[in-house]
């Protein structure tokens, strides 16, 4: 049985704690910015909207749009782990307790979309995979798991870096800001007032994404 210990810790004298080092200032930041609740936001106004004036088309829009952050969420809680377990590794307690704030942040937006499915539209979740696009299916199923989850057997400062282009980058800095970007043009289409519980929701996150 392989044997694991610790030989010392930062904290206590290992060396010193790097206090003002970059990924301690962002994790200040985070924990300002990453203080909300999904289950304080009232979907109401939401499902009335579904059900009274939303068109065939605007469901479909908004299933295909929703599901795809749904399941994205949950590809990046799922796939975070080994990125943090590499830099706890080599010893970067700084940076590994900026990254825990990734991963909580990641489990509350899995949650914000899970109640809107539930709440609102209170569709068949079993159906909503058929909805993801090739594209889409080639970066969550295939170059996510695979970026991040390569780092269990070789974290090395190239894969390290290549798991953070893929999620920080594609995911997070492309990807998801298209979408931000969609439910803005929505609102400008249709009124500030559409789906105010999924715009507020999507707020939060874009607060918890600026660390």
């Amino acid at each position: 049985m392989t044997t694991y210990r610790h030989d010392g810790f930062v904290t206590t004298g290992a060396r010193p704690f790097r206090y003002d080092s970059f990924p301690m200032r962002l994790f200040q930041k985070a924990k300002k910015l990453g203080v909300w609740d999904p289950a304080d936001i009232d979907f109401t106004p939401d499902r009335e909207l579904w059900l009274n004036e939303a068109t065939e088309a605007d469901r479909d829009g908004m299933l295909r749009i929703v599901s795809s952050f749904q399941a994205g969420e949950e590809a990046v809680t799922l796939d975070l782990l080994p990125l943090i377990q590499a830099v706890a590794q080599e010893g970067r307690i700084e940076d590994e307790m900026y990254l825990t704030t990734f991963l909580f942040e990641e489990a509350k937006h899995v949650e914000f979309f899970h109640r809107w499915f539930r709440e609102v539209p209170q569709v068949d979740l079993s159906t909503l995979g058929e909805l993801h696009s090739p594209n889409y299916r080639k970066i969550f199923y295939e170059e996510l798991p695979q970026a991040l989850g390569v780092l269990r057997d070789d974290p090395s400062p190239a894969n390290q870096l290549r798991a953070s282009v893929t999620y920080n980058m594609i995911v997070e800095g492309v990807l998801a800001e298209t979408g931000y970007f969609l439910f803005d043009l929505g609102a400008q289409l249709r009124g500030e007032d559409i789906m105010t519980g999924m715009r507020q929701g999507i707020q939060k996150l874009r607060q918890d994404e600026s660390r």
